[in-house]
């Protein structure tokens, strides 16, 4: 599908009686450069093509040129016409100010942004940045401030033509849960089912490869569950994708667990979960851990291991045995 710029390339030019066009479309808040439109009439060259709303009639882009092929005495003028819808020949407007001709203003552009959210409330920030050649932080300070979008809004349309969730982290979790049920699952169709970026999938992957908590760190908390009553399942958790219950990575579990009072609010309890976070420390530090490991001691180490290991296993064991003659 082309965009509309394409659209409007391959319209054919016609000569236009300059007094069926009008005006009302231009993003500009000021109006047109005088000195702008002075500098083009006394040009010696043919003024390019300008764009109109077929429907309206209204310039869309170049009212520089129309003004100055008045000041030419010109009764006509090259045109080519945009099929389009009036919100869209003012998207086409802004784009094509923002590409070539004199430059909107600061406050042209941010005006226009505030109209496209008004238009398109369900584009991301980073889109509408795109289209009103702005920062994405400062459109995101203009929907902030102009109030648009509701609480029940959940994904945005981005500059790809892809909904995304507005949350990243959910985007990140739901991408966690499709891998944990599904290992052999591309990047590719994990970012298509979470709604994120093919990296977004592979960073996800590699922090759970690393037995990292698969969310950014400024956003630990909403994977980790704080504050939840402590009748939540501190091993499982509930897939948004496919309803089932799957297992977190043992660091995401340690650290679901520290939050529950049957625990750590007995001696225990916390001599358990201190246990249990010696063992949860990342991939890279058990690397670090076993390359500092003297040669002239590491079978012994590699015996206390097994030693260790085998008194986890135990531990296991007995504790599943009191587990089923709990619920006999």
């Amino acid at each position: 599908m082309k965009s509309a710029p394409d659209q409007v390339d391959l319209q054919p030019v016609v000569e236009v009686d300059i007094g069926l066009l009008s005006v009302g479309c231009s993003p500009r808040i000021a109006g047109e450069n005088l000195e702008h439109v002075e500098t083009l009439a006394a040009a010696q060259s043919p003024l390019p093509p300008i764009i109109v709303h077929r429907l309206t009639m209204r310039v869309i882009d170049g009212m520089h040129r129309l003004r100055a092929a008045k000041l030419r005495g010109q009764q006509r003028i090259p045109v080519r016409f945009f099929d389009g819808t009036e919100a869209e020949a003012f998207i086409l407007a802004v784009k094509s100010n923002i590409a070539h001709g004199l430059p909107l203003t600061l406050a042209d552009r941010k005006r226009a942004a505030e109209r496209i959210i008004s238009l398109h409330p369900q584009w991301s920030d980073r889109m509408i940045a795109a289209v009103a050649g702005l920062a994405a932080g400062t459109v995101v300070e203009i929907r902030r401030k102009t109030g648009a979008g509701s609480a029940q809004e959940v994904a945005r349309i981005g500059k790809d033509g892809r909904v995304r969730p507005i949350n990243g982290a959910e985007g990140r979790r739901l991408a966690y849960e499709l891998i944990v049920e599904d290992p052999s699952l591309s990047l590719r169709q994990i970012a298509r089912t979470a709604g994120i970026s093919p990296e977004t999938a592979r960073d996800v992957r590699n922090r759970l490869r690393r037995g990292e908590d698969p969310l950014l760190k400024g956003r630990r908390k909403a994977l980790l569950g704080h504050g939840r009553p402590a009748n939540w399942q501190p091993a499982t958790v509930k897939s948004i994708a496919t309803g089932k219950t799957i297992a977190q990575p043992p660091a995401v579990v340690v650290e679901r667990l520290k939050a529950d009072p049957a625990l750590r609010f007995n001696e225990s309890g916390r001599d358990l979960l201190r246990l249990l976070n010696i063992h949860t420390i990342r991939a890279e530090d058990w690397n670090k851990i076993v390359d500092s490991v003297p040669s002239h001691c590491r079978g012994i180490v590699a015996q206390l291991a097994r030693d260790c290991a085998e008194v986890w296993a135990e531990l296991a064991l007995r504790i599943e045995t009191n587990s089923q003659q709990a619920t006999s």
